[in-house]
């Protein structure tokens, strides 16, 4: 009888134990100190703090735009790795228009070394870049020794041939339109090539040491829209484009640095369009040729376009935290 009684009150005080259990444990989960009436002392697990998610940027990734004209290309590089990546044509080319003038202006720059130019050199430096001058230009691409021939060559003359070296340019060619084909705005370059191009002038590789964060500052900025009231005979407000498709949580991190170039071209009827823009982190370059009849402001659109559906992450894809079901003790 008595071994019965112990085993009855063993039994009872294992499930009387097991009953006291289960509340201590909940409260030391939920708020990390000891229960039981014990007088123990706090005991607390910190939790981990949470990982902040990298911050926007420019990243590989599908692009789809309803484009209608004759050419459409673009290309990204992450300035990181190297890794060029684009659309399947990304090696086909078109003319530069004013997109090569900033080459232009780091050329003569770069061959300058430590010395200062000019004022009137250094002001058409400035006025090429951040209004598309092309008088402006044409003064800086003869001071650092480009000529005007008419040619059946192909080769370019010695500013662009520079580029090729120097930014290790492979599609990159003369334009073969007569008698122009001498004239720096008809080479013909590809979306590819033109993101090393980028790259090239934001490593200081194209205008060297002294004058690379110059000339990155007079490409942030760049000014003027594309209405007609900012747009001129010889020169135009190129401020449009892949700068219009950032949000600010990438334009916030740092100066973006851009230049378009865009001519109406009627030998073929088309805008010949081009938009080019690096930071620290990448470059992006989109080409196009469509009809005249399109306007300028349907090119900066699908520039704008291509630069938001590479975002990554793209606004609004929040981190989502999948949350555990609550369940009873």
């Amino acid at each position: 009888m008595r071994s019965r009684v112990t085993m009855v009150l063993a039994v009872a005080a294992v499930l009387l134990g097991g009953v006291l259990l289960v509340p201590t444990a909940y409260a030391r989960l939920a708020d990390g100190t000891s229960g039981g009436g014990g007088g123990g002392a706090a005991s607390t697990v910190a939790a981990p703090a949470p990982t902040p998610p990298p911050p926007p940027t420019l990243a590989a990734g599908p692009v789809s735009v309803s484009f209608k004209g004759e050419f459409f290309s673009w290309a990204l590089m992450d300035r990181q790795t190297g890794k060029i990546s684009g659309s399947p044509n990304m090696t086909s080319t078109s003319s530069t228009e004013s997109m090569i003038k900033a080459w232009i202006v780091s050329d003569y720059l770069r061959q300058l070394g430590d010395k200062e130019p000019p004022a009137a050199l250094k002001e058409a430096s400035r006025l090429a870049i951040i209004d598309s001058n092309d008088g402006a230009a044409n003064k800086v691409h003869a001071a650092a020794g480009g000529s005007y021939r008419a040619s059946t060559s192909s080769t370019p003359d010695a500013v662009i041939q520079r580029a090729i070296k120097i930014c290790g340019l492979t599609d990159t060619k003369r334009g073969n339109i007569k008698p122009y084909t001498g004239y720096w705005s008809f080479t013909r370059m590809s979306p590819r090539d033109a993101v090393r191009l980028g790259d090239c002038i934001a490593d200081g590789k194209a205008a060297g040491p002294k004058w690379t964060k110059w000339v990155l500052d007079q490409m942030s900025k760049v000014r003027g829209t594309t209405a007609a009231k900012d747009q001129k005979a010889s020169s135009g407000g190129g401020r449009w484009g892949i700068i219009d498709g950032l949000p600010k949580s990438i334009t916030a991190q740092g100066p973006v640095s851009m230049k378009n170039g865009w001519t109406p071209i009627n030998y073929d009827g088309n805008w010949h369009v081009n938009c080019l823009a690096v930071n620290g982190k990448w470059s992006l370059a989109v080409m196009l040729r469509y009809p005249i009849r399109s306007g300028l402001d349907y090119g900066a659109q699908v520039c704008a376009s291509v630069a938001t559906q590479l975002v990554t992450p793209q606004p609004g894809a929040a981190l989502k935290v999948p949350q555990q079901p609550v369940g009873k003790l």
